[in-house]
């Protein structure tokens, strides 16, 4: 197969200082796109301080080998920080194909002891972010007729953390996000995916680091952890979804470690009953949960086809 490349492409990557955005960003301007690279350069806790070193830290790096970058440290939190940011990209590189929303915070709490003031700087960042800095992204793209934009999900969100309550809500938000702007954008040219990805990196080094479980699990520790879940084994999988080869839309890749795997919601069969009643639920709860021929419809219009198969709409 021949080497997938960017060449006469431009990307925006949020939260590109460092860890996943930053591996995110080298990759692509290897393969030849010019690349914004953003990052607000605060804490991974989150916090007011602003730094613009780690974005042109990595510019410098991707400009040292031969790549075209420029920096911005606007905030996806806010309206005006993502247009600011959209806008500084068209400046400088006259387009906008890609859009790999990276950004991201995190609180670990249980929920009894997370308030709404440590909640809601999280979905500040990722879902409000997703939607900020997607939404002018999307109305350039709509006008060429062409656009990637690639959403930043989490297993935590698809299948749950403990003690990540804000964080699974923000990357479950996104998943959903993921999956509509997809069906509204393909008419348009815009595809849009996911990646759900585990990877070592300052925000998760709590979980994956030395004394997380994988390292208790597999011994591997230090620069043999970083080597294995680092976050240069997720980028491939995002820069595939940010190429315009790629025909998926609205997906989610589940990556960590080189392993790469495809992230979806499904539902049951199910039972249907003319007059459903408490007491059928309880009796059949078996069958309702069975995962034996589950559907994984493409949208809700399919999922309702489930029930019209029992209804027999037109049937005479």
């Amino acid at each position: 197969m021949s080497e997938l490349r960017f060449d006469g492409r431009v990307a925006l990557v949020t939260g590109a200082g460092g860890g996943l955005g930053r591996e995110h960003a080298l990759l692509l301007a290897s393969r030849g796109a010019a690349v914004m690279v953003n990052d607000l350069g605060s804490p991974t806790m989150g916090g007011q301080d602003h730094d613009p070193s780690p974005a042109e830290a990595v510019v410098e790096e991707i400009r040292l080998a031969g790549g075209i970058a420029a920096a911005n440290s606007d905030s996806v939190a806010t309206r005006g920080g993502a247009d600011s940011m959209v806008a500084e990209t068209l400046k400088e590189f006259g387009q906008l194909d890609v859009v790999i929303n990276n950004a991201g915070i995190i609180r670990n709490r249980t929920f009894l002891n997370i308030n709404e003031y440590e909640f809601e700087p999280v979905i500040d960042v990722h879902v409000k972010g997703c939607f900020f800095v997607s939404r002018p992204a999307y109305e350039h793209m709509k006008s060429v007729g062409y656009g990637r934009i690639v959403n930043t999900s989490s297993g935590s969100g698809l299948f749950g953390s403990f003690g990540q309550s804000a964080y699974a809500a923000a990357k479950a938000a996104i998943y959903g996000f993921t999956r509509t702007l997809a069906i509204e954008g393909s008419r348009y040219g815009i595809h849009v995916n996911a990646i759900a990805p585990g990877a070592l990196t300052r925000m998760t080094g709590d979980v994956l680091g030395d004394d997380g479980d994988i390292a208790n699990a597999t011994g591997l520790t230090g620069e043999d952890l970083i080597m294995q879940l680092g976050p240069q084994q997720v980028a491939p999988a995002v820069a595939y979804l940010a190429h315009e080869s790629c025909l998926l839309n609205g997906e989610t890749l589940s990556a960590s470690g080189g392993r790469v795997g495809r992230a979806f919601m499904g539902v049951t069969k199910g039972i249907y009953e003319e007059d459903l009643s408490l007491e059928s639920v309880a009796k059949r709860i078996d069958e309702i949960c069975n995962e034996d021929d589950y559907v994984v419809p493409d949208n809700v219009d399919q999922e309702m086809q489930l029930l019209l198969e029992h209804l027999h709409i037109g049937d005479t």
